[in-house]
């Protein structure tokens, strides 16, 4: 049995003292080092400022990420050197974004793109995101503008357009040589510089050019690359239809190969006027003959250059051009022309193009309104000269008192003397139909 402590009697005042409280533990010196007071204030700094970029990040996400307000596709053109503020203020002015300047800023740079923003025109996509935009003014994804050539333009017509065409800045220091542009269409961003323009063409010419070379027929009577251009650029200027370019270098392969001159009317047209293209009447008698470098109807053989730029198909047709004997073709009042290897079925042509002509000028006439016009008087195939505008009948049929035998004899003189299209060689203007030249009309213009 446990013995229990005596009880010691205690005054009512002493009972009623509270027993001594012990100390409160001291603080510990480790928590009152300013290291770690500094420590606890970085921490709960750091953790307020993660829930605030969390927050922010959010907020930004779903700017960024929404859909822009365009309703539909649309370009709008940054001006060269602008800055982010402009650009911003560039696009909200033209309905591409709805964030201020400042929100654009910030989403630049939370991008990372501040430093691949890119002048140009821009094509944004119906409602594009800010980030869309963004991405699309880094890639440079700038709007191209097709820029057509059309086959058979000299290099003056050609610069003419370059510089005529608003897609394009600065200007031409050197006009190209003739043939050394190839016609096509290409595409450009606006404000491309118009040499760059011409190196371009320039450059996909000597492909061209070196790619069908390297895939001619041997047996053509053209050497050098160079040959093969000019050939080019004469067959392009005598027909515009894509079936008959073969045989018309068919016809200009077999004559350079028997020494017969070409005889072509665009040489004549060429000599005369040169890069402008056009002479805007029907060529003169007295200019068939007249002396001159690209004269074919004077010189053998090819004239000293191109009389225009040639394009790929007419390149290829002069590189491989058709297993024929054809000599001679003609107009044949329909955009097209016949061709023959004899001199007497050319002639027996040309009489058919003549009725013809006379015949759709017959049906011109309104007989309630004017007197029957007097019949033309018959003419000789190798002066007849029709109207501005009528085919061309290259080679052209001789004299009938020259010799058949004879080289000049074989290259004949013009069955149809004409000016060239107004529109300067394009393929759409060598396809007219042939028109009917007046009643009384001379032959060939005299000088």
């Amino acid at each position: 049995m446990s013995q229990r402590p005596p009880i010691s009697p205690r005054s009512p005042r002493a009972a009623l003292e509270p027993e001594q409280v012990p100390q409160p533990p001291k603080h510990s010196r480790r928590a009152r080092n300013p290291f770690v007071i500094v420590g606890n204030a970085i921490i709960t700094v750091l953790i307020i400022a993660m829930i605030g970029a969390g927050a922010l990040f959010y907020y930004g996400r779903q700017v960024i990420e929404a859909k822009g307000p365009l309703t539909e596709d649309k370009v709008v053109n940054i001006p060269p050197r602008a800055g982010m503020t402009d650009i911003g203020d560039i696009l909200q002015k033209a309905g591409v974004i709805t964030a201020d300047r400042w929100t654009f800023i910030g989403s630049v740079i939370a991008l990372n793109a501040r430093a691949g923003l890119k002048s140009g025109e821009y094509l944004f996509q119906k409602n594009a995101s800010l980030r869309d935009v963004i991405n699309t003014i880094v890639e440079g994804k700038v709007v191209q503008h097709a820029f057509t050539i059309p086959e058979g333009l000299t290099s003056e017509q050609i610069v003419s357009r370059i510089q005529d065409s608003d897609i394009f800045n600065g200007s031409i220091k050197e006009q190209p040589r003739e043939g050394t542009l190839l016609p096509d269409t290409y595409n450009f961003p606006r404000g491309t510089p118009r040499d760059q323009v011409v190196q371009r063409m320039q450059q996909a010419q000597k492909r061209v050019v070196a790619d069908v070379w390297a895939r001619r027929n041997p047996d053509i009577p053209v050497r050098t690359p160079e040959q093969l251009v000019i050939l080019a650029s004469i067959v392009e200027k005598e027909t515009g239809k894509a079936d008959e370019r073969s045989r018309v270098a068919a016809v200009f392969a077999n004559r350079l190969r028997q020494k017969i001159k070409l005889q072509s009317d665009p040489t004549i047209i060429y000599g005369l006027v040169g890069g402008r293209g056009t002479l805007g009447r029907p060529i003169k008698r007295s200019e068939i003959q007249q002396p001159s470098p690209y004269n074919t109807y004077v010189i053998d053989g090819l004239p000293p250059g191109p009389i225009a730029n040639p394009g790929r198909a007419s390149l290829e047709a002069t590189a491989n051009p058709a297993r024929t004997r054809d000599l001679f073709f003609v107009a044949d009042g329909t955009g097209g022309h016949v061709f023959t290897e004899t001199y007497d079925q050319h002639q027996k042509n040309v009489g058919k193009l003549r009725s013809l002509e006379r015949q759709q000028q017959n049906d011109t006439v309104d007989v309630d309104d004017q007197p029957a016009a007097a019949p033309p008087a018959p003419s000789a195939p190798a002066s007849t000269a029709p109207a501005a505008g009528a085919p061309k009948a290259t080679p052209k049929a001789a004299p009938k008192a020259a010799p058949k035998g004879s080289a000049k004899g074989a290259s004949h003189a013009p069955a149809s003397i004409m000016a060239e299209p107004s529109t300067g060689s394009t393929a759409a203007a060598r396809r007219r139909v042939a028109k009917p030249a007046p009643a009384a009309a001379e032959p060939a213009e005299d000088e």
